[in-house]
Formats: structure tokens, sequence, C-alpha cells
């Protein structure tokens, strides 16, 4: 039976990494019980830090009023325990690491503990929904349901499968303007949604022209900044996406410019170099030089 708006009221987040954490508090903010999972003690207490320096972003800025604050909270739940995740959940929202085989294995764990009509959403950013579907226990209630950064870039990709229910696209474009994002359908299957599809060809590009030494990073970077009028170059939105999702990404493909492009971003990534969230990548934070007013003079 097709669910309808009204009936979803408790959602379920896997995973609360950068985004994770992102979608759980939106969720929570916008009324709904929110229950965020992951296996690390570790990452659930580093996760609280993120969102409470969103919550007071938003007060400073009126999006949300002090009395907002303790209901929001007390829509939120932490737990390590998968049954707890699961129970009464109506829709999940799964972000977990960008690799195909564990991704499966979550869905596999995860299937026979949620409810019949629970809904399924993966927030892969390149992977296929159907690369997932069947390890999910029940295809036909799965979708992809990619969000960007969800404060500042609200836009939600809505891709479904061959397999997914005809009324899933419709449900999900009302719950995504009820989470004040833009959202937007994917027709058919294809890596990267749409706007990563076209950031991947600027930050391609980019990677190629450092990895045949035709100019710096910060060149490269200005190119981009004065001409496009942007505050950040390509090398700098990597950062701010993080040098291992990109190497996810740019490691999947199998021609030779973003194989040598992944080449350079593994030494980041095994030095532990992933961009904003270690406070060093292709530059070094709180403060990258591409900040400075003198960066494009």
């Amino acid at each position: 039976m097709a669910l309808q708006l009204h009936d979803i009221k408790k959602v379920c987040i896997l995973g609360c990494g950068t985004l994770g954490l992102r979608i759980g508090l939106r969720c929570a903010i916008d009324g709904y019980a929110t229950t965020i999972y992951d296996i690390s003690a570790e990452q659930i207490e580093a996760a609280t830090r993120p969102q409470q320096k969103i919550l007071q972003s938003l007060l400073r800025h009126g999006q949300i009023q002090e009395t907002d604050l303790s209901p929001i909270i007390a829509r939120l739940h932490w737990t390590q325990d998968p049954a707890e995740a699961a129970a009464e959940s109506d829709l999940v929202s799964e972000s977990v690491t960008e690799q195909l085989e564990l991704k499966r294995r979550v869905y596999e764990q995860f299937a026979p503990l949620w409810p019949e009509r629970t809904l399924l959403t993966t927030n892969t950013s390149y992977l296929l929904p159907s690369q997932i579907a069947d390890h999910t226990g029940r295809p036909e209630l799965f979708c992809a349901l990619h969000f960007h950064d969800v404060f500042t870039a609200t836009v939600v990709d809505i891709m479904p499968h061959p397999s997914t229910a005809a009324w899933i696209p419709d449900l999900l474009h009302h719950f995504g303007k009820r989470i004040h994002q833009i959202p937007v359908l994917v027709e058919q299957e294809t890596p990267g949604y749409l706007f990563n599809a076209m950031l991947m060809a600027v930050l391609g590009s980019a990677g190629a022209l450092l990895t045949k030494g035709l100019a710096s990073i910060e060149d490269i970077d200005r190119s981009w900044m004065g001409n496009m009028n942007t505050p950040v170059g390509p090398f700098g939105m990597m950062d701010q996406i993080g040098l291992d999702t990109a190497l996810h990404v740019v490691g999947a493909r199998t021609d030779s410019r973003s194989q040598r492009f992944a080449t350079l971003l593994r030494q980041y990534v095994e030095a532990g170099k992933l961009g904003v969230k270690t406070g060093t990548g292709f530059y070094q934070y709180p403060q990258p030089s591409y900040k400075r007013k003198d960066f494009l003079h």
C-alpha cells in the first residue's frame, strides 16, 4: 500500500558522518522523531559537536528560536543498536561510507529488522540504487534520495531504479519539500545525479591540469574563482567535500586521466590530509589561503 506524507513520523539515519548528522538534524528541526545509528561510539560523540554549531548558527540567523532548541534535541536519538534504530521506522536515509560491498552488508543486516512498510533510501553519491536494491530485501521500496549539504546547498536528488514502486518519487518529492530542500527528479539512473555529474567534469579537469604539471593548485583555483566570481575554486571545493570522498569517486573511474589524479589523491588520504574535516588537505584550515583578500590580487 502506498504511503502518504502524513504516514512518515519516524526517520532512521544510518551513519552519522558529515551528511548523516546533517540530514538527521534537518529532520529533527522539521518535526520528525529521528534516530541516528552508527557502529562507532566515537563517531556518535563527534557528530554532536557540529550539530550544536549548526543549531547556534541557525539561531544567530533567526532561522530557529531559543525555545526550539530543547524540542529539536529531544527529537534526536542516538544508538549503536541496529534493532533499536530500525524499530518503528517509516523512512530510512542511509549515509554509510561510499563502498558498494559495505552498503550491501548494511542493508542485509537491517533487512529483517525494519517494519514491512518502511521506505528505504540511499544517500550514495555515485553508486546506482540498482547495485544495492536486491540486498535491501524490498527493492520496490528502495530509492536514491541524495542530499548535498542540507543547510546551505539544499537540492535533494530523487533517483528511482527500475523496480522502485511508481508512487515513491512523488512521496519523496513532498518529503523533500517538508524538510526544506529543493527536490529534483533524475528520471533514469546515472552516476553522480545531476549536479555531481556536472561538478566532477570541473574537478576532474582541475585534477588533470595539476597532474600534467600545467599549473599550481592555487593558480588553477585562481583561474576558476576569478572568472566565475566564486569564493572557492575546484581544489578548495574538494577539501570541503573531503579528499577521501573525492578519491572514492575518482578511483572508481578507469580512464588514465582519473587514475593519475586518484594516485595523487591517495597520497593525501594516506597521510590523513582529508581537507576541512582534518584541518589540512590541498589547503590549511581554518584559514585557507584562498580566503585571503590578496589571493586574487
